[in-house]
Protein backbone atom coordinates (compact mmCIF):
# COMPACT_ATOMS: atom_id res chain seq x y z
CA UNK A 1 0.00 0.00 0.00
CA UNK A 2 1.57 3.24 -1.08
CA UNK A 3 0.82 7.42 0.35
CA UNK A 4 -1.03 10.00 -1.27
CA UNK A 5 -2.57 9.44 -4.69
CA UNK A 6 -1.89 5.87 -5.18
CA UNK A 7 -3.73 4.59 -2.14
CA UNK A 8 -7.10 3.51 -2.33
CA UNK A 9 -6.44 1.07 -5.24
CA UNK A 10 -6.45 -2.19 -3.82
CA UNK A 11 -8.39 -3.89 -6.49
CA UNK A 12 -6.03 -2.72 -8.87
CA UNK A 13 -3.31 -4.07 -7.19
CA UNK A 14 -4.88 -7.24 -6.99
CA UNK A 15 -5.89 -7.49 -11.01
CA UNK A 16 -1.79 -6.46 -11.64
CA UNK A 17 -0.63 -9.12 -9.34
CA UNK A 18 -3.10 -11.57 -10.89
CA UNK A 19 -2.16 -10.83 -14.37
CA UNK A 20 1.46 -11.06 -13.44
CA UNK A 21 1.89 -14.65 -12.39
CA UNK A 22 -0.20 -15.64 -15.16
CA UNK A 23 2.52 -14.01 -17.64
CA UNK A 24 4.80 -16.08 -15.19
CA UNK A 25 3.50 -19.05 -15.89
CA UNK A 26 3.54 -18.48 -19.47
CA UNK A 27 6.78 -17.31 -19.81
CA UNK A 28 8.47 -19.85 -17.65
CA UNK A 29 6.21 -23.15 -17.64
CA UNK A 30 7.00 -22.84 -14.06
CA UNK A 31 4.69 -22.16 -10.46
CA UNK A 32 4.63 -18.31 -10.18
CA UNK A 33 4.51 -18.60 -6.58
CA UNK A 34 8.14 -20.44 -6.73
CA UNK A 35 9.28 -18.10 -9.35
CA UNK A 36 8.48 -15.11 -6.70
CA UNK A 37 9.74 -16.83 -3.68
CA UNK A 38 13.30 -17.35 -5.02
CA UNK A 39 13.26 -13.65 -6.61
CA UNK A 40 12.65 -12.75 -2.93
CA UNK A 41 15.38 -14.67 -2.12
CA UNK A 42 17.76 -13.59 -3.96
CA UNK A 43 16.84 -9.79 -3.99
CA UNK A 44 16.80 -9.06 -0.21
CA UNK A 45 20.37 -7.88 0.93
CA UNK A 46 22.27 -9.52 3.49
CA UNK A 47 24.17 -7.12 4.95
CA UNK A 48 23.94 -3.41 5.17
CA UNK A 49 25.87 -0.79 6.67
CA UNK A 50 24.80 1.92 9.41
CA UNK A 51 26.56 5.40 10.29
CA UNK A 52 28.61 5.06 13.70
CA UNK A 53 30.20 7.97 15.43
CA UNK A 54 29.39 11.29 16.62
CA UNK A 55 30.55 15.41 16.94
CA UNK A 56 31.00 15.00 12.90
CA UNK A 57 33.22 12.37 12.90
CA UNK A 58 31.21 9.31 10.97
CA UNK A 59 32.40 5.96 9.53
CA UNK A 60 30.32 3.68 7.94
CA UNK A 61 30.35 -0.22 9.70
CA UNK A 62 28.68 -3.35 8.24
CA UNK A 63 26.02 -4.94 10.33
CA UNK A 64 23.48 -8.05 9.46
CA UNK A 65 20.20 -7.37 8.08
CA UNK A 66 17.00 -9.17 10.18
CA UNK A 67 15.18 -11.46 8.18
CA UNK A 68 12.17 -9.68 8.35
CA UNK A 69 13.82 -6.40 7.05
CA UNK A 70 15.57 -8.58 3.90
CA UNK A 71 12.27 -9.21 3.05
CA UNK A 72 10.78 -6.04 3.13
CA UNK A 73 13.77 -4.78 1.49
CA UNK A 74 13.69 -6.69 -1.78
CA UNK A 75 9.35 -6.63 -2.05
CA UNK A 76 10.38 -2.66 -2.20
CA UNK A 77 13.44 -3.26 -4.55
CA UNK A 78 10.97 -5.45 -6.64
CA UNK A 79 8.12 -2.99 -6.98
CA UNK A 80 10.48 -0.24 -7.63
CA UNK A 81 12.01 -1.91 -10.38
CA UNK A 82 9.01 -2.52 -12.36
CA UNK A 83 7.42 1.14 -11.43
CA UNK A 84 10.27 2.64 -12.86
CA UNK A 85 10.47 0.00 -16.07
CA UNK A 86 6.25 0.70 -16.65
CA UNK A 87 6.67 4.66 -16.85
CA UNK A 88 6.41 6.11 -20.38
CA UNK A 89 6.39 2.66 -21.42
CA UNK A 90 4.45 0.90 -23.88
CA UNK A 91 4.44 -2.29 -21.54
CA UNK A 92 1.52 -2.85 -18.77
CA UNK A 93 3.22 -2.92 -15.11
CA UNK A 94 1.71 -6.41 -14.85
CA UNK A 95 4.31 -7.57 -17.62
CA UNK A 96 7.84 -5.05 -16.22
CA UNK A 97 6.62 -6.94 -12.68
CA UNK A 98 6.61 -10.30 -14.58
CA UNK A 99 9.79 -9.42 -15.72
CA UNK A 100 11.30 -8.17 -13.02
CA UNK A 101 10.89 -11.14 -10.74
CA UNK A 102 11.70 -13.62 -13.68
CA UNK A 103 15.21 -11.61 -14.20
CA UNK A 104 15.22 -11.71 -10.05
CA UNK A 105 15.01 -14.96 -9.48
CA UNK A 106 17.36 -16.14 -12.25
CA UNK A 107 20.00 -13.81 -10.00
CA UNK A 108 20.36 -11.54 -13.54
CA UNK A 109 22.12 -7.82 -13.34
CA UNK A 110 18.64 -6.94 -15.67
CA UNK A 111 16.83 -6.68 -12.30
CA UNK A 112 16.65 -3.69 -10.79
CA UNK A 113 16.23 -5.31 -7.20
CA UNK A 114 19.58 -7.32 -8.13
CA UNK A 115 21.19 -4.20 -9.21
CA UNK A 116 20.28 -1.78 -6.23
CA UNK A 117 21.48 -5.36 -3.94
CA UNK A 118 24.86 -5.60 -5.46
CA UNK A 119 25.46 -1.45 -4.65
CA UNK A 120 24.04 -1.84 -0.95
CA UNK A 121 26.01 -4.89 -0.16
CA UNK A 122 29.80 -4.01 -1.03
CA UNK A 123 29.69 -1.05 1.40
CA UNK A 124 29.42 -3.08 4.24
CA UNK A 125 32.85 -5.24 2.96
CA UNK A 126 34.99 -2.25 2.82
CA UNK A 127 35.12 -1.27 6.44
CA UNK A 128 35.60 -4.99 7.19
CA UNK A 129 38.67 -5.35 5.02
CA UNK A 130 42.23 -5.86 7.01
CA UNK A 131 44.44 -3.00 5.89
CA UNK A 132 47.72 -3.80 3.90
CA UNK A 133 51.11 -3.63 5.13
CA UNK A 134 51.86 -0.52 2.91
CA UNK A 135 49.09 1.51 5.06
CA UNK A 136 50.59 0.58 8.82
CA UNK A 137 53.64 2.05 10.09
CA UNK A 138 56.81 0.51 10.03
CA UNK A 139 58.31 -1.02 13.21
CA UNK A 140 61.26 0.40 13.96
CA UNK A 141 63.84 -2.09 13.86
CA UNK A 142 67.88 -1.65 14.64
CA UNK A 143 67.21 1.16 16.95
CA UNK A 144 70.54 1.11 19.59
CA UNK A 145 69.94 1.30 22.69
CA UNK A 146 72.60 3.80 24.54
CA UNK A 147 73.27 2.27 27.95
CA UNK A 148 74.92 5.15 30.04
CA UNK A 149 76.97 4.24 33.15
Amino acid sequence: MRKGRNSGKKLKATRIVKHTLEIIHLLTDRNPLQVVVEAVIKSGPREDSTRVGSAGVVRRQGVDVSPFRRVNQALYLIATGAREASFRNVKTIAECLADELINASKGSSNSYAIKKKDEIEPYTTLQDVPRTEQQLPLPRVGMMVSKSG
